[in-house]
């Protein structure tokens, strides 16, 4: 149960078409609501209930992904960054300034922070390090991975 607004809320049980609209869409997000429903067998007006019932509940919202590779990123790095002598979210909030930067997350363990950045190439490590990252105030400390291929990728972030 979750409080939205002051009210406690429970999220709507999925049934078998709810799942397998949210399935299509996944594999296929500019999809129309009547191939939907062609594939569903239900009407056009049903899934668009339906859609509107998933998103209204915060079940799900329709996002664009990109691909690393589709906007010339052709260099991704994992950085554990250690902070000292200042705020974890604040050294993070400037992180996530530099276009570069991907992702920041606060973390527990070796790193507090944990950045994904993309790259055009391998030229531009030296800069965004050195220049960029490492010029932070509360930067302690940058542990940077180079990935060296993708192997799994989702953006789904919960299973059905």
């Amino acid at each position: 149960m979750q409080i939205r607004s002051g009210r406690a809320f429970a999220p709507p049980t999925l049934d078998e078409v709810d799942t397998k609209l949210i399935e299509l869409l996944r594999a296929n997000g500019r999809a129309t609501n009547q191939e939907l429903a062609e594939r569903l067998s239900v009407t056009a007006a049903t899934v668009s209930a339906r859609l509107r019932r998933l998103d209204e509940a915060r079940v799900m919202r329709v996002v664009a992904v990109t691909d690393f590779s589709a906007h010339n990123y052709n260099v991704l790095i994992a950085l554990g960054v250690k902070v000292r002598g200042r705020g974890v979210r604040d050294v993070g909030r400037d992180l996530a300034t530099l276009p570069e930067v991907l992702s920041v997350n606060i973390m527990s363990g070796a790193y507090e922070l944990e950045l994904l950045v993309g790259l055009h190439g391998f030229e531009e490590i030296k800069t965004l390090l050195l220049d960029h990252i490492a010029g932070i105030e509360g930067v302690a400390e940058i542990d940077p991975g180079i990935a060296a291929d993708i192997v799994k990728f989702e953006f789904n972030v919960v299973p059905l």
